[in-house]
């Protein structure tokens, strides 16, 4: 599958499917190219609606590097509510409404240019992988863990540029995590087992593919840039800003042509910035500590089984967290909805 040569970007429909056929790519016989079918695309996420008041819907598909970068940023504005809407607050550490615009329109103004890069170009090649190829979406035999019986899940797979998974490693692949580290589940493979998985799958990508491979040449902070320029009302505008200073001092160094459009930050913006991202890292690390605590995905997803059960220890938990801070510290940085007390049923 990733070693299909794709002429765009987008998602893959059956060639008689009912959309505008001006949204339609030929690519194979029964198979067309047509919009990303990807949530990142669509107003369907409970705690992130669109707002499409500064930019219109851009799900492609697209037919090279530079229009599907466009795209990324459209995504970043479409996810701004207008300066003057009564809508759920965020932290004050999250940033104004108006200094999102102002880092996405110097974040179009990079991925522009970047984009241009030959070495980024190389890593863009539209490749269509499995979106969340985690342990709780492959299904293997009882008597024989090594037969892979079916892989759930596949409803956002779609074609990106390699560079979009450049940080993308399985659960089951994770780096062996350090003693003082927490991991994101109890079921991570652990000790020499962790690291055989890791080896195998690096070589794996390595000898199958190549296209994913190449965008683990890519310097760090370009592969962040791609990964974070869109998200900055979900993680907060000092994500973005640090990843743009980064991109800035390094310019020169990355060996990028032309100067970074993004322009350093006074001492004094400096200093509010390292206050604003130090809060920004400090929600974060909370964030993973929490979903360590409660064994669930970031997003909060839990287990039927588990439910009730999680309800209780999330509560518990706030409850511990509760003890040395005020409600409304608390609220600023807690990761979830405040819980509630577990009804029995």
């Amino acid at each position: 599958m990733a070693a299909i040569d794709f002429p765009a970007y987008g998602s893959l429909y059956f060639d008689n499917v009912d959309i505008d056929s001006a949204l339609k790519h030929s690519f194979t016989p029964g198979y067309v190219i047509g919009p990303h079918c990807g949530s990142t695309y669509w107003d369907c996420e409970a705690r992130e609606p669109r707002y499409y008041t500064s930019a219109k819907p851009n799900r492609g598909p697209w037919f090279d590097p530079a229009a599907y970068c466009s795209a990324l940023i459209d995504v970043g504005v479409s996810r701004l509510p207008p300066m003057d809407a009564s809508v759920n607050e965020k932290p004050s550490f999250h940033g104004a409404v108006a200094e999102h615009i102002r880092l996405l329109n110097f974040g179009r103004d990079v991925a522009s240019k970047l984009i241009e890069d030959p070495r980024i170009r190389k890593a863009a090649a539209p490749i269509l992988l499995h979106h969340d190829l985690h342990m709780r979406n492959i299904y293997v035999l009882d008597e024989d863990p090594t037969t892979i019986t079916s892989i759930i899940d596949w409803q956002s797979s779609s074609i990106n540029p390699a560079f979009m998974h450049a940080n993308d490693v399985p659960d089951f692949a994770a780096h062996i995590p350090t003693p003082d580290e927490h991991c994101q589940s109890e079921d991570l493979p652990a000790g020499d087992n962790a690291k055989l998985c890791n080896q195998a799958f690096i070589a794996g990508v390595r000898l199958l593919m190549p296209k994913l491979y190449a965008t683990w040449e890519l310097d760090d902070d370009v592969a962040r840039f791609f990964e974070y320029c869109h998200r900055t009302y979900r993680d907060g505008a000092g994500i973005l800003r640090q990843v743009l200073m980064d991109l800035a001092n390094r310019w020169k160094e990355l060996a990028l042509a032309g100067s970074c459009p993004y322009p350093l930050p006074t001492s004094e913006e400096r200093l509010a910035h390292g206050e604003e991202y130090k809060a920004l890292e400090h929600a974060q690390e909370l964030k993973k500590f929490v979903t360590s605590r409660l064994n669930t995905a970031s997003d909060g997803w839990v287990p039927t089984d588990a439910w009730k059960e999680t309800l209780e220890n999330h509560k518990e938990l706030y409850d511990e967290f509760l003890q040395n801070m005020s409600e409304e510290e608390l609220k600023e940085v807690w990761p979830f909805d405040k819980p509630c007390s577990v009804v029995a049923v």
